[in-house]
């Protein structure tokens, strides 16, 4: 690459939240993450015209995940761009963007076991139909140890890093190692203070892999996610701070992994706690924040520890095991 390529950041509203994208102004411009429906129109467009670019411009539109405030903007963005960006998401949470219900299931097989809210299926099954602005197909489905060309001599290569959703992935700037990751490094979590991840072992192993392997130059954040002292990172992370917040996160998943592996080993219990049947982890690791606040990633969390069979380090795999997890 004989130039760097920019990247700026562009924010969207939504309640409690900023939804971040990122704008790469490649010769074939692309935007990762897409925020809701009403994203595109009242948060990227603002933003790419205040920079002199265009959004019908933009060629490529990359998913880090499916969560429903990363993929919700997607139709509405491919609408904007006259249909003639490519959608690219990992196989995995590709049902994500094909399907609203998609969500629903996600919730009712996990988080929702736990909240016992009787209105939960209804309340998530409206705000599916209100912030995803479409179903659709993704152009591209990928796996991992793609190359995507982004026009000239700019590339971006794709790192599958499980563990915040199945299908997570990062999207590395190849030659200037600029690293989007969505939501896959979360440290102490964002505004409700706990980390989030459905699968704790996958999670730790593509942490540990970012910061092997990948080493960011730069790193970018779906959230401004938060240091132990409730202090939040920015979105956009340089080489220090990445390592920093790539430490913490491995950090603070150790300690809730010792907690929830004391707590399972205990006998789960159901108790008038809020935070039951995981009471004890709450205690053990001081946690008083609200587990029912969507998007209850305290909820989210303990059941990938009740899910997932094995939780001791994957130093274990051999390197053909580690390429096909990272790709």
């Amino acid at each position: 690459m004989t130039a760097p390529v920019a990247v700026h950041p562009m924010v969207s509203p939504w309640g409690r939240f900023g939804l971040y994208s990122f704008f790469i102004d490649a010769p074939e411009p692309a935007i990762v993450d897409t925020g809701i429906a009403s994203s595109p129109a009242e948060g990227m467009v603002p933003a790419l015209e205040a920079i002199g670019r265009r959004i019908e411009d933009v060629r490529w539109i990359f998913l880090t995940h499916g969560h429903i405030d990363h993929v919700g903007g997607a139709y509405a963005l491919w609408e904007l761009t006259g249909r003639r960006a490519q959608v690219v998401i990992h196989e995995a949470d590709a049902p994500m963007l094909r399907s609203r219900r998609a969500h629903v299931d996600e919730y009712l097989s996990g988080r929702g076991q736990y909240l016992h809210d009787p209105e939960g299926e209804a309340k998530l099954t409206a705000a599916t139909n209100a912030v995803i602005s479409g179903e659709m197909e993704p152009t591209m489905v990928v796996r991992g140890g793609e190359t995507i060309s982004l026009g000239g001599d700019v590339t971006v290569s794709v790192h599958a890093i499980p563990g915040h959703t199945p299908g997570s992935v990062a999207y590395v700037i190849d030659g200037q190692n600029d690293v989007f990751v969505g939501d896959a490094v979360q440290v102490h979590g964002a505004a409700n203070g706990f980390p989030g991840y459905v699968d704790p072992a996958g999670y730790r192993s593509s942490l540990q892999y970012l910061s092997d392997e990948v080493r960011p130059r730069h790193l970018y954040l779906g959230h401004p996610y938060r240091r132990a002292d409730g202090t939040p990172y920015g979105v956009e992370l340089d080489a220090g701070q990445a390592r920093e917040a790539l430490q913490g996160s491995l950090e603070i998943e150790a300690r809730v992994n010792d907690a929830a592996c004391g707590c399972l080993a205990a006998g789960l219990e159901e108790t008038d706690s809020p935070y039951s049947p995981f009471a004890r982890v709450a205690a053990d690791l001081g946690y008083a924040g609200d587990p029912a606040l969507e998007p209850s990633p305290f909820f989210t969390t303990l059941h990938g520890y009740c899910t997932t069979p094995d939780q001791a380090p994957m130093d274990h795999l051999t390197e053909d095991e580690e390429i096909s997890t990272h790709g």
